[in-house]
């Protein structure tokens, strides 16, 4: 849908900050997801997402849970918050027996990590980022890469 912005990020709250900018422009009925090797700075960018719509509780990753669910409240608008890790899926047929297809509803964002677990599992994607490090291990910061795959997700780019 547009061409890819690229960011460098030079720390966790530069990641947290860009997490807060997405944040401000999601709508239900959205699906964004997050690709990087471990460590890259995934939920650091969904904590920034969380803290930017007002959730101030602990943002943890959902490796083990496999979804963290919170609830928006903002001024007019209302949604629950999905935020998935599929790192542990070892098969694409967890996708089923995980129930997971029902998270994705118009009262609903939802953004998950290692989204490659599942492929074309999933339903359309509005956003794409994906978080490189850099290759010298002595250096700090990271590459995000952000890629609209639909006029919602154009939408909400823009407005950053």
């Amino acid at each position: 849908m547009q061409e890819p912005f690229e960011q460098f990020l030079k720390d966790t709250a530069a990641t947290e900050l860009l997490g807060g900018r997405l944040a401000a422009h999601l709508r239900g009925g959205m699906v964004a997801t997050l690709s990087g090797d471990l460590g890259a700075g995934k939920t650091t960018l969904v904590r920034g997402m969380l803290r930017a719509l007002g959730i101030s509780g602990a943002v943890k990753s959902p490796s083990y849970a496999l979804v963290e669910e919170y609830f928006v409240s903002r001024n007019s608008f209302k949604f629950y918050f999905y935020h998935f890790d599929f790192y542990r899926i070892k098969d694409k047929s967890e996708w089923e027996s995980g129930g997971f297809s029902e998270y994705f509803r118009d009262d609903a964002v939802c953004v998950i990590e290692w989204p490659e677990k599942l492929g074309d599992r999933l339903p359309p994607v509005d956003l794409a980022v994906s978080l490189t490090l850099p290759s010298d291990a002595s250096a700090s910061g990271r590459l995000a890469r952000i890629i609209s795959h639909t006029e919602a997700g154009a939408a909400c780019w823009e407005k950053c």
